[in-house]
C-alpha cells in the first residue's frame, strides 16, 4: 500500500523521500459474531480469540513446541509449592497496556495488583462470569466467601479486602493459594480469563466495558473501525514490549524447522494490521478466500472440502496457486445437550435416561460425517477430546453407535409408544412426546436440522427446530432456558478435565450446560483433580466417561478435523489449538501479495 507524497516545487530540489513501508494486513472471517471482549465475562471461543490477543495471561503456550509447553507471557514461570496449593508468580518488568483515556496520558506499567484484580473480577456477581467455574473449582482460598458476602448483603464486590488464597506480595510479586492440591491448576493460568486488567480502565468505561479491552499483549481493539457482528479490526499496540521470534520446533517436522529458522530473531507482531470479518454463511467466507480477499481461512467448511482438498490433499488447482494447507485435529467435541431440568427429556428416572440413550442411538454420524461434515470429523465415543490427557482411542461405547432397533425397542420397554395411532410416540403418562431442538440459521446447521428431522421422524419422534443467533443461544443456555442446543467445545488446555467439568454439577449455570448433577460423577471429578497424570488418573477419567455415555447428558457426535488454507504470501502458519493469538507469529510477503494483485 503505497502513500501519495507532494511533488516539489519548480524552484526547488530535494533527495527523493524514502518509500514507506507498507502496511501487512492479514484479513479472514469467523464464523460466529462477537459477544464483547472483557475477559471476565466472555465465554465464546471467537471473543476470546480477540482477547488472547489483547490481554496478557500469566502464562502462555509455546507457539510451536510439541508436546505442548507453557512458557512465560505476562508473568515469569512460578515458583510452584510441592504440594500444588501454592503459585507464586513474579511480572515481567516493563510491560505497559496500550494506551487508552483511561490513563490520563500516562503510561502504565502492568503490575502484581493488576492480575489480582482480574481474578477478583470473575467472583463479581455484577460480572457474572461465565468462567468462574474454573476458579471455584480449583479452590481459590477466601474468594467465594468473598462472593457471598457481596450476594448475600447486594453490596459491592469488595475487591480491597486481601483475603488468603490471592495477594499482592509486592509491586511485582504475587500469590494464589488453593484448598488442596491441583497439579494442573497452572495451564489454567494461561487462559485469557486471566488477561491481566487494569482498574482504573473498568471503572472508566463501568458498564461499557465489554467495548474497550484494554490490555498489555501485542494487540489493540481500533474502536472507530469496528462493527459489531460486521468487523473487527486490531492494530500494533505501541507499547508492546520487545519480543522476537525464536519458536522450537518438533525435531520430526523439517518444514516448521525451516520456517522457524527463517523467521527467527524477527521482532513481534511481523504484521501491522488484523481485519476480521464476521461471515456466518459458508460459501461466501469460502468464496472470499478463493477470491484473494482473505489471506487465511479458518476450518475450510466442509461443503467445500471435496473441491478443495480431495482425498485430504490440496488441489491441485489451489496449489498452482502456491496455497498451503494445514489439517490438525481439534481438541474439541460436538454435542446436543439435554436439560437435565426440562420435564420432557430431563430427569434421571430410568424412562428418562431411555429417552436420552434412544435419540443418541438414532442419531446417524455416518450420515452426519458424510453428507454434512463431508468427512471432515471422527464419530466421538465419550466426552473426551483428542490431543488431551484422558483420552484414548481404544475406548469404545454406545455413543458412537447407530442402532435404530435398539433405539425404537427401549422406547417400547419404557413406554414410549403410539397410542393414538397417529404414527408419533407419547410420554408414558399419555402427554404429547416432542421435544425443541435450538440452533443457528446457517447452512450448516440446516443441513444438521434435516438430518435430526430425519432421524427423529424414524423413531417416531416429533421434533421442532427454533433459531436465533449464536449468542441469543449461548445467553439462553446458561440460564436453563433451552431444552436442547447443539455446540462444540473447544478444549483450553491439553487435558480431559477441561471437557468432563460440563458435567460437574457445581458448573450448572456456566459449563454444564445440560445442568447434570450425579453425586458419583461429581465425586470422582473431585478426586481425579487431586491427583498426578498416570494411570490412577486415567481410570477415573474413564469411568466418568462411561458414566456419561450411560446417563447420556449430551450426546457427543464427532471430534472435527480441520484444515486452516493460507495464500501464498502468508508466512508462518502452524497452528497451535491452545493459543488462540497466532496472529503475531506470521508475517506477509508484500512482493508475492502485489504480484497477485492484491
Amino acid at each position: 500500500m503505497g502513500t501519495a507524497l507532494a511533488q516539489p516545487s519548480p524552484a526547488t530540489t530535494a533527495a527523493p523521500a524514502a518509500e514507506k513501508a507498507p502496511i501487512k494486513t492479514l484479513r479472514y472471517a469467523f464464523r460466529v459474531a462477537e459477544t464483547g471482549f472483557d475477559p471476565a465475562q466472555v465465554t465464546d471461543l471467537y471473543s476470546r480469540t480477540i482477547t488472547a490477543g489483547i490481554f496478557d495471561a500469566p502464562l502462555r503456550y509455546a507457539q510451536l513446541a510439541r508436546p505442548f509447553k507453557l512458557e512465560p507471557s505476562g508473568c515469569e514461570m512460578p515458583e510452584v509449592s510441592p504440594d500444588h496449593r501454592v503459585f507464586t508468580f513474579t511480572v515481567r518488568k516493563g510491560l505497559y497496556f496500550a494506551p487508552d483515556p483511561a490513563f490520563k496520558g500516562v503510561k502504565r506499567e502492568l503490575v502484581a495488583a493488576d492480575y489480582v484484580y482480574a481474578i477478583k473480577r470473575h467472583y463479581d456477581p455484577a460480572n457474572k462470569s461465565g468462567n468462574l467455574y474454573v476458579l471455584q473449582n480449583a479452590g481459590v482460598l477466601g474468594l467465594d466467601a468473598l462472593r457471598e458476602q457481596a450476594l448475600k448483603t447486594k453490596q459491592p464486590f469488595d475487591y480491597n479486602r486481601e483475603v488468603e488464597g490471592l495477594k499482592v506480595l509486592d509491586k511485582y510479586r504475587w500469590q494464589i493459594t488453593l484448598k488442596g492440591p491441583n497439579p494442573r491448576f497452572i495451564h489454567s493460568l494461561a487462559d485469557p480469563m486471566v488477561g491481566a486488567v487494569a482498574r482504573e480502565v473498568v471503572e472508566f468505561y463501568g458498564d461499557k466495558i465489554m467495548e474497550h479491552p484494554v490490555g498489555t499483549a501485542a494487540w489493540m481493539l481500533k474502536n472507530d473501525e469496528w462493527r459489531r457482528s460486521s468487523r473487527i479490526v486490531l492494530v500494533k499496540n505501541p507499547h508492546f514490549r520487545d519480543e522476537f521470534y525464536n519458536e522450537e520446533p518438533p525435531a520430526d517436522r523439517p518444514d516448521l524447522q525451516a520456517m522457524a529458522a527463517k523467521l527467527k530473531g524477527r521482532k513481534l507482531p511481523m504484521i501491522d494490521r488484523i481485519e476480521i470479518a464476521i461471515i456466518e454463511e459458508s460459501q461466501p467466507r469460502w468464496l472470499a478466500f478463493v477470491k484473494g480477499e482473505a489471506d487465511l481461512t479458518e476450518e475450510v467448511p466442509a461443503e467445500f472440502a471435496g473441491i478443495a482438498m480431495p482425498n485430504g490433499q490440496l488441489a491441485p488447482n489451489l496449489a498452482k496457486r502456491g496455497m498451503q494447507m494445514n489439517r490438525y485435529v481439534r481438541a474439541d467435541a460436538v454435542v446436543s445437550y439435554f436439560n437435565l431440568e426440562d420435564p420432557t427429556v430431563g430427569g434421571l428416572q430410568p424412562a428418562q435416561v431411555a429417552l436420552r440413550r434412544a435419540i443418541s442411538l438414532g442419531t446417524n454420524l455416518d450420515q452426519e460425517i458424510r453428507l454434512v461434515r463431508k468427512g471432515q470429523a471422527k464419530a466421538a465415543q465419550g466426552l473426551i477430546a483428542p490431543q488431551t490427557f484422558g483420552f484414548s482411542p481404544r475406548f469404545k461405547s454406545e455413543m458412537g453407535e447407530y442402532d435404530p432397533a435398539k433405539a425404537k425397542a427401549l422406547l417400547d420397554l419404557h413406554g414410549f409408544v403410539d397410542r393414538d395411532g397417529d404414527g408419533w410416540r407419547e410420554r408414558p403418562d399419555g402427554s404429547p412426546l416432542e421435544i425443541t431442538y435450538h440452533t443457528q440459521p446457517d447452512g450448516q446447521n440446516r443441513a444438521l436440522s434435516e438430518l435430526w428431522q430425519k432421524n427423529m421422524d424414524r423413531l417416531g419422534i416429533r421434533i421442532r427446530f427454533k433459531l436465533a443467533k449464536w449468542p441469543e443461544n449461548l445467553k439462553a443456555a446458561r440460564a436453563g432456558k433451552l431444552q436442547m442446543w447443539g455446540v462444540s467445545w473447544s478444549a483450553s488446555i491439553p487435558d480431559a478435565e477441561d471437557h468432563l467439568g460440563l458435567a460437574y454439577s457445581a458448573n450448572i449455570g456456566q459449563a454444564n450446560y445440560a445442568r447434570f448433577k450425579l453425586p458419583e460423577y461429581d465425586q470422582l471429578f473431585e478426586r481425579q483433580r487431586q491427583l498426578p497424570d498416570g494411570p490412577e488418573r486415567q481410570a477415573l477419567l474413564e469411568r466418568m466417561d462411561k458414566l456419561l455415555v450411560a446417563y447420556m447428558p449430551y450426546k457427543v457426535h464427532v471430534n472435527r478435523v480441520f484444515t486452516d488454507m493460507t495464500q501464498p504470501w502468508v508466512i508462518g502458519h502452524d497452528r497451535n489449538i491452545f493459543r488462540r493469538d497466532f496472529w503475531q507469529y506470521l508475517d506477509i510477503d508484500p512482493a508475492l501479495q502485489a504480484q497477485a494483485g492484491r
